[in-house]
């Protein structure tokens, strides 16, 4: 007779719930922000990850201004896109980018540590950058820690 293998969780769809979460980018170098909010995006700190499903979290970056780069980068790291027309390649630095638009600078280091599908895409969705500490999800940061916290005080203590 077979021995009955006990069956791996899956979540379902309507089982996910999503926290949110803010992290202040003042001082914070951008590769290792950037894999932190890209680990919260996907839901690795969560012991229902499933790489299929959008089980992480929202993701809200202030001050994208303050971003630190370690080395070089800042006259060395060129990031490029093309117009689609011929020899249309534009080319920005990371210093013109972080003085025009510091925010696209993080999003864009998140997006390239998400996965390339439409799940990534989904998940950068739910990545909000700002450049500076204000931000208008507060109410959706205040309910997500309200239910963190009534969600903690009903997990039974040692005695």
């Amino acid at each position: 007779m077979p021995l009955k293998r006990p069956k791996t969780y899956q979540p379902k769809e309507r089982e996910l719930v999503a926290d949110w979460h803010v992290l202040d980018a003042d001082g914070q170098i951008l590769g290792r922000l950037a894999s932190q909010a890209a680990r919260l995006l996907m839901g690795k700190h969560k012991p229902t990850y499933t790489p299929h499903l959008p089980v992480g979290d929202y993701v809200v970056i202030v001050n994208a201004a303050k971003v630190r780069v370690t080395g070089k980068k800042l006259t060395d790291k060129v990031y490029y896109r093309h117009t689609g027309y011929m020899g249309g390649i534009r080319a920005v630095t990371l210093r013109d980018m972080l003085a025009k638009h510091p925010e696209r600078v993080i999003q864009l280091a998140v997006r390239r540590m998400l996965p390339k599908n439409r799940l990534g895409r989904y998940l950068l969705g739910r990545l909000k950058v700002y450049a500076g500490p204000d931000h208008p999800h507060e109410a959706q940061v205040a309910a997500s820690r309200k239910c963190r916290a009534a969600s903690a005080s009903e997990l039974p203590t040692k005695e």
